[in-house]
């Protein structure tokens, strides 16, 4: 524990970041196998409609994982910041209130999705066709949210004590588990897309009880008594106020969702749905090492921040808007030159790859900025000052892409919701440049 202790406060930032983050990075790129591996099989095991209707489900579970990501990036934030300043008794109490929030607000999200599943799959641009398919996978999905939501927070609770490698391991559990059971349900026992949805719950359940067995075995910074899983009401408005922006920048996904489905539905055809859902997963793919960056990120600037090390955050900060930058620029390459080999792995179909290439590069033009815009409402989360990190995290999707998904398509019909991507993300690296470097400027004044 003092190691660790020791080493946010003093290990060079750059060989720190990579320890920290480099762990995250890989669990989150192979934690995303969970969506692109449930896609490429179900893809070529269950056809266009299958793909479309995973397009329609994807916002509904990133909206659970909003809500576990509201209470476990919060409680993160204040762990650190707690750990930072000595106090470690608080720090014990915010872990244990996350689990006993995350726990009570997954069970009212399962009941609520599982009494409204058709009008819920409807909201969220489900066609006729589709609607069958997208309901057949989300009953059982949503049926092991109460693990996911509690598996993700928990992961939070790890990395904000710096023990980055078992959040790993308890991502790769998952994906693993998720790669081995997919084409036995999907191909071997016949199921089609419930195979892929029963495949991902067993493997939510891995992951959590792997983080249950940590906790359990002493070997955490943190000592979570029983009595800390009732939640301390005194500590919930800093939780919700800081991870309050992590709960935007998903759930405003899921509202993009909607505006996007919708959209494509009545500009485009049930095809343009799968072409949808193929490039969320795949964007998905990429952004997942941006978070496993700023995951590791987080602990070190509030440690640091909590410390009043302030050149220490600054140095941080300045070195991962490096990394993320260049993992951007990578996808952007590589997606750029090869989007048919890529789209080819989903579904044979030509028309869906050849209107897939063509929407896809279209909405990466601006990729490489997009790291920028994530760590800067990081930064913001780890230094415990919500609005500028709701803020941020608001903006692209929120306040610039739904708006130009709803105008854009007026002037270029189906091309126009594509084309509103490069435009959000420019406006979004803008706002983000100017908040960065004026907190920069301003740390400990």
């Amino acid at each position: 524990m003092n190691d660790r202790k020791y080493e946010l406060g003093h290990e060079k930032i750059g060989r720190l970041l990579l320890r920290y983050s480099a762990p995250a990075m890989v669990g989150m790129v192979v934690n995303s196998l969970y969506n692109l591996v449930d896609a490429i099989f179900v893809g070529q095991g269950a056809g266009k409609l299958a793909l479309a209707a995973l397009a329609v489900s994807f916002p509904i579970q990133m909206f659970v994982l909003a809500v576990a990501q509201v209470v476990g990036i919060g409680s993160a934030s204040l762990i650190s910041r707690s750990l930072g300043a000595g106090d470690q008794r608080k720090a014990e109490r915010a872990a244990g209130t996350s689990f006993g929030v995350v726990a009570v607000m997954s069970l009212i999200l399962t009941a609520l999705a599982l009494t409204g599943m058709t009008p819920l799959v409807r909201l969220f641009g489900g066609t006729p066709n589709v609607l069958p398919y997208a309901s057949a996978y989300l009953s059982i999905v949503m049926g092991g949210c109460f693990f996911f939501a509690l598996a993700v927070s928990s992961n939070n609770i790890v990395r904000s004590e710096g023990n980055v490698k078992i959040a790993m391991f308890s991502m790769v559990i998952g994906a693993t588990v998720n790669l081995i059971l997919d084409p036995i349900f999907i191909f071997g026992l016949g199921m089609g897309i419930r195979g892929a949805a029963v495949a991902t719950v067993i493997a939510h359940v891995c992951s959590f009880t792997f983080l249950c067995a940590y906790f359990l075995s002493g070997k955490s910074m943190l000592r979570i008594r029983r009595a800390d899983l009732i939640p301390d009401v005194s500590l919930l408005p800093e939780v919700f106020s800081v991870g309050a922006s992590s709960f935007t920048r998903v759930a405003a996904g899921s509202l993009l969702a909607i505006v996007l489905n919708n959209s494509i539905a009545h500009y485009g055809t049930d095809t343009h749905l799968a072409v949808m859902g193929i490039i969320n997963r795949v964007l998905m793919f990429f952004f997942m090492p941006l978070i496993g960056l700023v995951q590791g990120l987080q602990p070190i600037v509030g440690f640091n921040y909590g410390a009043n090390n302030f050149a220490r955050v600054r140095e941080a900060v300045a070195k991962a808007v490096a990394v993320a930058t260049a993992i951007g620029t990578t996808a952007f390459v590589v997606l750029m030159l090869f989007p048919r080999p890529v789209l080819r792995l989903f579904n044979p179909d030509t028309f869906l790859i050849s209107e897939g290439a063509y929407f896809l590069r279209i909405a990466i033009i601006l990729l490489p900025c997009v790291g920028f815009q994530v760590v800067g409402a990081t930064l913001f989360q780890a230094l415990g000052k919500p609005g500028p990190a709701l803020f941020l995290s608001m903006s692209r999707q929120v306040l610039f892409l739904v708006p130009m998904v709803l105008v854009l398509p007026l002037l270029f019909g189906l091309t126009g919701i594509w084309l509103a991507f490069p435009v959000a993300d420019s406006m979004a690296t803008l706002v983000t440049a100017a908040c960065v470097l004026w907190q920069m400027n301003h740390l400990g004044r």
